[in-house]
Order: C-alpha cells, then structure tokens, then sequence
C-alpha cells in the first residue's frame, strides 16, 4: 500500500484516520504540533505518541522533508542553499543577513515558466509547483542556519526565490498560514513579503483574501515598451492592468505596495526612467527597492553604474517616493536567482 504524505493531510483527516485505529481525537492536535510547530519530520521523534500509535502512522503515512544538498557561504555572509527535494529537483533558498535583519529569500516553483530575461530561473522549464510543506521546510532550514552560524534568530521571509508564488497561489497561501498561524510558527504576517512578476488578476484574488502579509511588485522598468522586453509577462498584464490591480489589493488590503526595480545599466537607469517611475508611484501607495543586479551567464545585463544608482534614487527622493538602495549580495558565489540549479541542470 503507497503510504500518504502526513503534511498534505488536513487535521480533520488525521482525526479521521485516528478514530480508524481506535485512538483519541485529541491525538490529532499533539501530531498537528509536531509537524507545524515543532516542525519535526520523524515520526519515530514525536515522543508524547505511543510507541504501538508510531508504529501504525508509519504504516500509512510518509514524511517527506527537503535536505540542504548544496551550501556556499559569501564573504559578506550571504548562505545560499540548494535544497533537494524528495524526487530529486533542487531549488534555491538564501539567508541574507545584515546589521537589523535575517531575512530567508524561499522559492514556490521547480523553474519557472514567465522568462524573465535577467534571470537565471527564467532560463529554466517550470517542473513542478512545490507544495507548503517544502516552502514551510525551507524556512525552517534558512532559520537554523541563521541560529548556528550567526547565533540570531531569522526576522523577515520574502518569498522571491525561483519561481511565480502567484502561479502557486494555493501552496504559497497555505505555507503562510502555516507560519503565521497560533498552529504553526506563530510568526506576524508583518514580517512576510510575497514578490510576484505581475498577475494582475491573483493580485486582486490576493485582495478578496485580505491577506495579511506584504505584497511586492518585481517591476524593474514602468513603461510597457521596456518592460515588455524584459519581462514577456508584461504583454498580458500591462503597467495599467497592474496599476488597477494593485489598487484594488490596496483598497481591500490597506497594505502598501513595494516596487523591486533591479537597475540595469543604459536599459533603465536614467531619469527619464525615474520619472516614469515616479509617475507609477503616484498611481498606488507605495515604495521602492532600487535593487542592484547579481549578472548570469545566460544574459548580458549589467549593474548600473553607482553614480546612476545614486541619481535615480536622489531623484525619487526628492519627489517624495521612500527609497531604499538594496546593495548586491554574494557576489562571489552563485547568489543570484536559479544560478545554483541551472550550472546543475
């Protein structure tokens, strides 16, 4: 008999199951706490169960947890994970640490399908969608990095690793409950940021759900002529579908949108550049991460000069847009999205 996943089981089918063997519904919670709070993945570890129920859960139900298979360690303290899955696939998860935070960067997809022309994970087919499990496994990982290496404890998850978290709406939605939940990690939703390319219309679903967490929009140029060139996405959900949906996500939400603009040198680094930005800031609530770029192989962009850097932020600034300067991370191993899986694929 082919043993069922534990952790895609919801809690009434685990009560279910136990009233099956003839055990108390109240184990349900105690087995719930193990995987969610304490987020254990050996069932023979769950030691307030009996031996004999241990025994029998083993008989129907697998735990399947993600491993570090690859780690590299910057300079500037930068830990990139390639985390293997149970059939194999690898994706990526990155601690990053500076002077207030640790932030855990997790993916949601196997690849990617939108191409994104920057980006490694865009050279990349989509194989699969993870499921919460595995994006709840990485958080737990990056966290006990964070612990045994800089003795601190993680503060921030962006999800804004490989692949579309929008295009995994059901899993991603669900990992964030599992971590923010009284059930789970317990941690403010606050403190959780979902990237997404631009989906016009899961941003809007985002707002139907009133979620909690923030949201950020990979922008990287604010008019559709540049955008369409990088980011093929565009062509179906445009700067105006983008600009109604995030409107109406801040309408339903009260949250405040960010804009990841990865600055790339003559492609949108000018002021004219900055003046279109400008004006799509205007358009929603917002504010900026001018993002500098960690170049691949597989394309020719490159960072903006400082001095650029500098003006187009100057410029925001004094126009009233709150900026920071993300400053890139890791430069000396493979820290930009998908680097790590596509040397192995």
């Amino acid at each position: 008999m082919k043993k069922l996943d534990l952790r895609k089981q919801k809690l009434e089918d685990i009560k279910v199951w136990l009233k099956e063997q003839g055990e108390p519904a109240f184990r349900a919670k105690q087995i719930w706490e193990w995987l969610w709070q304490k987020a254990c993945t050996d069932i023979d570890l769950m030691s307030n169960l009996s031996l004999t129920l241990r025994e029998k859960l083993k008989e129907s139900f697998e735990i399947l947890p993600v491993k570090v298979d690859k780690l590299q360690i910057s300079s500037d303290r930068t830990i990139k994970s390639g985390f293997r899955l149970h059939d194999g696939h690898l994706v990526e998860g990155v601690l990053i640490p500076t002077d207030t935070r640790m932030t855990a960067c997790i993916s949601s997809q196997v690849g990617c399908s939108l191409t994104c022309k920057f980006c490694a994970t865009g050279y990349m087919n989509r194989e699969r969608n993870l499921d919460a499990a595995e994006i709840y496994d990485q958080v737990i990982l990056i966290k006990k990095q964070a612990e045994e290496n800089y003795q601190a404890p993680l503060t921030n998850i962006v999800y804004m690793g490989m692949g579309e978290p929008l295009l995994n709406y059901a899993a991603m939605i669900e990992s964030a409950n599992k971590i923010t939940s009284e059930e789970g990690l317990n941690w403010s939703p606050k403190r959780i940021t979902v990237s997404t390319a631009g989906i016009a219309k899961m941003i809007k679903k985002l707002g139907d759900d009133e979620v909690k967490f923030n949201l950020a929009l990979s922008l990287h140029a604010a008019n559709d002529v540049k955008r369409n060139q990088i980011m093929p996405i565009n062509e179906s959900n445009s700067i105006q579908n983008l600009t109604d949906a995030l409107t109406y996500f801040y309408q339903k939400t009260g949250n405040k949108i960010t804009f990841e603009y990865i600055i790339f040198h003559t492609f949108n680094d000018t002021l004219d550049d900055a003046r279109d930005l400008l004006k799509f800031c205007k358009r929603v609530p917002s504010k900026v991460n001018i993002i500098e770029y960690n170049p691949i192989n597989e394309a020719n962009y490159k960072n903006a000069d400082p001095e650029a850097i500098d003006k187009f932020a100057q410029y925001l600034e004094k126009n009233g847009v709150i900026v920071n300067v993300r400053r890139s991370r890791g430069k000396d191993i493979d820290a930009a999205c998908g680097q790590l899986a596509i040397k192995e694929n």
